[in-house]
């Protein structure tokens, strides 16, 4: 589908306040699960790292199925997947409610309501880069401060509320919020196509003429009727052949009976819609084979390939502390008498003003947005070494802030895969390295737990994080540098919507 130029304004604006709000909505209680953690803990008795993968998978198992869930809003739309992803979100979190044992827990918050909030995020993404081209960098920044506010909010609302209602009724409190995503998806209303729509055609001529399969010449209308006639009176007479002659003889009367004019519409209209499914078929096949020809060439470009290694590295050790920053306080026997905020809450915040501050920088001519997050990489691995130095709620609660100022590097990263491959690809390329994405936040805080349980500390556990993070920053410094002169003589061979790096200082 071609769509028309991007507005960079009027409905997009509308768009960017849905997205925002649906962020806030639908990642505020999966962020913020480091509050329900310690309940969770209390309450099952279960340990660390086996307790981690309700909120690890919650916040990794949508973005493991990005492919899918690129796939589900390529095919049906942003607005009917947000619709949908809506009822996931809040029906998940109203199961967790009624929760039995810490595995009940893996499905209805980890799987439900993390695969609708994987379907929510590559919608919101998705129709906001339509949306958007010489301001995407500030639009997207925006809309992705909705889930850092929602982690912000939600970690004192959800802890407000177990004082108040206990830990069942905060989750269906919470769950019913979530129904307002479906207001927010109502308005996510798509782009309208470029062209003026085509005249109305046929079934089997509004199948595109590249899928046609069939190379062989087709027989005429005339002949595929004679041999419908043929098997369908062969197949009477196979199946009872006393009354052969009686069928034979009844249908001439029934054909007799009709017009030749509605026995040949109704045959042609059988022919057509045979010939149809076939080809349908055989169109469906050919585009499976093409997507995983298109997924080959992506990961032929330098930096891509290297793009998928940094996100899985950065999220295995930047992920955690979000989730376990509050349990790392109690472990250092910080007293709660000293906490001016909740470490989530100071983490929300920072990560807030982060994809506001880098978003804006990424839309500057002058900055080199790989190079940009690369920075971002580097200085988080610096952050996660020095948590096991910090032994106050001062040090921590800094920390907490620098960390979640770097997180806010989410902002830019649909800006830098745009840039990389190209708005039409955009989709493909960005759901395969959410999947990666995913597998990281998955895997991160259950490994930190077991560190935990194995060393009864979180020092070597942070050590470990902050090596991944570093060792996916150098990787995707070293896969990009070398290729920026060959990008830059290549560029304008690209096509109109790829995008080639520059460095800052010949920009």
């Amino acid at each position: 589908m071609v769509f028309r130029k991007p507005p960079d304004g009027g409905w997009g604006w509308v768009i960017v306040a849905v997205s925002f709000f649906t962020q806030f909505l639908c990642y505020g209680s999966p962020l913020a699960v480091g509050v329900l953690y310690l309940e969770w803990l209390d309450a099952f008795g279960e340990g660390k790292g086996k307790t981690a993968w309700v909120g690890s998978l919650a916040n990794g198992i949508g973005l493991l199925a990005s492919p899918v869930c690129s796939i589900c809003v390529s095919s049906f739309g942003a607005r009917p997947v947000a619709i949908f992803s809506g009822f996931m979100v809040a029906g998940g979190l109203m199961m967790s409610s009624f929760a039995p044992n810490i595995y009940f827990l893996y499905v209805s918050y980890g799987i439900v309501v993390g695969l609708g909030c994987g379907l929510l995020y590559t919608a919101t993404v998705t129709i906001t880069c339509q949306y958007f081209d010489k301001h995407r960098g500030l639009a997207l920044g925006l809309i992705s401060t909705g889930s850092s506010v929602g982690l912000f909010i939600y970690a004192a609302l959800q802890r407000e509320l177990i004082e108040l209602y206990g830990l069942d009724g905060c989750l269906l409190i919470v769950g019913a919020l979530s129904l307002n995503i479906l207001a927010c998806g109502s308005l996510m209303r798509p782009l309208e196509s470029s062209s003026s729509p085509p005249p109305e055609k046929t079934c089997v001529d509004k199948v595109p003429d590249q899928y046609f399969v069939y190379c062989e010449k087709e027989k005429t209308v005339e002949e595929n009727i004679s041999i419908l006639e043929k098997g369908y009176t062969d197949e009477k007479c196979v199946n009872n052949v006393p009354d052969c002659k009686q069928d034979s003889i009844l249908n001439k009367n029934v054909l007799s009976s009709i017009s030749i004019n509605e026995k040949d519409t109704y045959k042609k209209k059988v022919v057509e819609q045979t010939n149809f499914c076939k080809q349908l078929a055989k169109r469906k096949w050919q585009l499976y084979l093409t997507y995983w020809k298109e997924t080959m060439v992506l990961f032929k470009n330098k930096v891509f390939s290297a793009l998928f290694v940094a996100i899985l590295l950065f999220d295995i050790g930047g992920f955690p502390p979000s989730l376990l920053m509050e349990d790392v306080a109690r472990s250092a026997n910080i007293s709660e008498d000293d906490y001016y905020m909740p470490l989530i809450s100071i983490i929300g915040i920072m990560t807030t003003i982060g994809k506001l501050i880098l978003g804006i920088l990424a839309d500057f001519k002058w900055v080199n947005t790989l190079y940009l997050y690369v920075t971002t990489l580097l200085m988080t691995g610096v952050a996660l070494f020095a948590i096991p130095f910090a032994k106050s709620y001062l040090t921590l609660a800094m920390l907490s802030g620098i960390l979640g100022f770097l997180t806010g590097n989410w902002s830019i990263f649909p800006y830098v895969t745009t840039k990389t491959v190209g708005i039409e690809k955009l989709t493909h390329a960005y759901g395969i390295l959410m999947f990666f994405a995913g597998l990281g936040n998955s895997l991160g805080p259950p490994i930190v737990g077991w560190f935990y349980d194995w060393t009864q500390e979180y020092d070597t556990a942070f050590y470990f994080s902050g090596f991944c993070v570093l060792l996916g920053g150098f990787l995707l410094l070293l896969a990009a540098l070398p290729c920026w002169n060959a990008c830059t003589k290549q560029s304008s061979k690209l096509p109109p919507n790829t995008y080639s790096y520059k460095v800052a200082s010949n920009a």
